[in-house]
């Protein structure tokens, strides 16, 4: 059996409880940790996700999804200190097309191994 770990599972699960601890700090404690809000730190948390997750892909040699990921962390951090309208637009645009782009991937790659296992006669599945 092939024994394969999910470290993008991992570092969307890390990013998450990180950007919750954040907003929940922010929510029922403090608006501010050392003067910064706690909406930006978790922002930054959920943009600091995506380029961990970058820097795996490349890592596997998905530069596409690593460019994907790093550009969803742009998206996020322009949409996140946006000083006016259309910068918030343009980050919003990044985090949208890269996000489509990485969902579909994602969805192509589980079907492609779905059906290699099922025309190998896996058992597992």
């Amino acid at each position: 059996m092939d024994e394969t770990a999910d470290a993008q599972g991992t570092a969307i699960g890390i990013g998450t409880v990180v950007a919750l601890a954040f907003f929940a700090y922010g929510r029922y404690l403090d608006e501010t940790i050392v003067g910064v809000e706690t909406t930006t730190l978790a922002m930054a948390a959920l943009a600091a996700t995506f380029v961990a997750l970058a820097l795996l892909h490349g890592a596997y040699g998905r530069r596409d999804l690593a460019l994907a990921h790093g550009l969803a962390a742009a998206g996020l951090g322009l949409f996140t200190f946006a000083a006016s309208g259309p910068q918030a637009l343009i980050g919003l645009g990044l985090l949208a097309a890269s996000g489509a782009y990485i969902a579909l991937v994602t969805v192509r790659t589980r079907d492609a191994a779905r059906d290699a296992a099922d025309s190998a006669g896996d058992p597992q599945r």
